[in-house]
């Protein structure tokens, strides 16, 4: 069993992924990671990054930090869960460049959905995080998923009408 991710291993992770990626690309990170870098945990059990474009190099790279670092990786984003927005990467926020990679938050309104989905209670946590300190309002989230609702159709497990009453809820 891997030991809990801190946000120093999250941050060697990131120099050696850049250290080690021998072509430009993006990583996103979403969860846990998100919440350990906007300082809403101290700790997260795995790190869910998904790469677009994808940079050579990374997979190899990754496979040697896990055990380097000891943590879990996870290659996992919202949109493998729940329909988001197209514009997904103009609103991810960049956390830094370094070398040939850039890291970035994925969408932190697609995040609020997908944990919201979920249910579970650190991820309620983790969305009233981005509430409370600013990261999305309340009404950029209302509007995002009213433009995220008609796309739920393509996600047959999720109950669109349920999920609405869910993010109701979460914003009284």
């Amino acid at each position: 069993m891997r030991r809990n991710v801190t946000k120093a291993k999250l941050e060697r992770l990131m120099q050696e992924l850049a250290s080690r990626a021998r072509s430009k690309g993006k990583v996103y990170f979403t969860g846990g990671a998100t919440a350990l870098l906007l300082g809403a945990r101290e700790q997260t059990i795995d790190l869910d990054v998904k790469f677009a474009p994808e940079p050579l190099g990374v997979f190899e790279a990754i496979g040697r930090l896990k055990n380097e670092l000891d943590i879990n990786v996870e290659l996992a984003a919202p949109d493998d869960f729940i329909a988001v927005t197209d514009d997904w990467p103009e609103k991810s926020v960049l956390i830094k460049a370094i070398g040939p990679l850039e890291f970035y938050h994925f969408d932190l309104r697609a995040q609020a959905l997908s944990k919201i989905e979920r249910g579970h209670q650190q991820d309620l946590k983790d969305a009233s995080f981005f509430v409370k300190h600013g990261e999305i309002t309340r009404e950029e989230f209302w509007t995002y998923f009213l433009a995220v609702k008609p796309k739920l159709i393509r996600y047959p497990a999720i109950d669109a009408d349920g999920l609405e009453r869910k993010v109701k809820a979460f914003l009284e």
